[in-house]
């Protein structure tokens, strides 16, 4: 007999499918109410932009191992499962490039203004007039909130682009970049500021009205991280009076729930969180969370722990 599983979210079919071959998947609208139910659930897969609720972990008595499909685990309730002695593993590094790629595409689709050159050409308004000038990459000041793998990767792909990096973090690394000790000086000193650190509590609104009045209105906000990281209404706020440039969105506060007034703005690019969203690198997530409940069923040390066979957390 298969595993059961509880499921939290919705995953791509060739990705569910994948899980379903090896494990029963159980839904929360079939445990909530079933006492029996619930004291088969061994092991949770999810995906890091769902919440994972602390009353649906407590309700689960043998509950082992929670395995997200992503990087981020700002939505698993760590310190609790830490307390039940609860495995969390995460899916890290094999979605750095596509991150990467998406960052720089957002880029150069923000700065070089391509959807609306799309929509210009379409339109047919070529005909009659002249597409104006937008902003290079080469040249800029670029500014990287979170320098993790994630954040390395980033400015591996932009280094050929002829930019100059700098980075704001916890720590200063051994790098060839410049390290400001806050977000502020860093957004000051930077063109284009780039959001790759992780969500919680201590991230939360870190690019606030202030942060973004240092960017000032020459500058632009790439968030790939968490909307968590920003103050959304100071943003919107400094998109409409053009404090800032403009901005390129891969998260928000409430996805997918995205706030209408970023709709009515000419000078946001909003993309619906699919930083990691090929065919590649999914399969290659996928495969990796198989991994670790494999491991984890068979008694076995697990590849990507966030806590692991240890229960130490290098992130509490």
């Amino acid at each position: 007999m298969k595993q059961p599983l509880l499921q939290i979210g919705e995953f791509p079919d060739f990705m569910l499918s994948l899980i379903t071959a090896e494990f029963e998947i159980v839904r929360i609208q079939e445990v909530e109410n079933d006492p029996q139910l619930q004291a088969t659930i061994r092991g949770i897969v999810t995906r890091s932009n769902y919440c994972v609720p602390e009353d649906l972990v407590l309700s689960l008595p043998q509950l082992g191992i929670i395995a997200t499909c992503g990087v981020g685990y700002d939505q698993i309730p760590l310190s609790l499962a830490y307390e039940r002695g609860i495995h969390v593993t995460n899916t890290p590094d094999v979605l750095n490039s596509a991150v990467a790629e998406l960052t720089v595409g957002s880029i150069l689709a923000l700065l070089r203004q391509i959807p609306q050159a799309d929509r210009f050409v379409k339109g047919g308004q070529w005909l009659d007039q002249t597409w104006p000038l937008a902003q290079s990459l080469a040249g800029k000041h670029v500014g990287i909130v979170g320098l993790g793998r994630i954040g390395k990767a980033i400015a591996n792909v932009l280094q050929p682009f002829g930019v100059t990096l700098s980075y704001f973090g916890r720590t200063q690394q051994k790098v060839p970049f410049s390290y400001y000790e806050s977000i502020g000086d860093l957004a000051r000193a930077s063109d284009i500021l780039i959001l790759a650190a992780p969500g919680g509590d201590e991230t939360r609104h870190i690019v606030d009205s202030e942060v973004l009045a240092a960017l000032g209105d020459q500058g632009y906000l790439i968030n790939i991280a968490r909307g968590s990281l920003v103050d959304e209404e100071a943003l919107i706020a400094a998109l409409s009076t053009r404090a800032i440039a403009g901005a390129a969105l891969d998260v928000y506060q409430q996805e997918p729930k995205v706030n209408p007034a970023l709709f009515e703005l000419d000078n946001v690019l909003l993309a619906p969180h699919m930083g990691s969203a090929t065919y590649q690198t999914r399969h290659q997530m996928v495969t990796l969370v198989l991994d670790n409940l494999r491991r984890y069923f068979a008694g076995e040390s697990l590849l990507t722990p966030v806590i692991g066979s240890d229960f130490s957390n290098e992130n509490r």
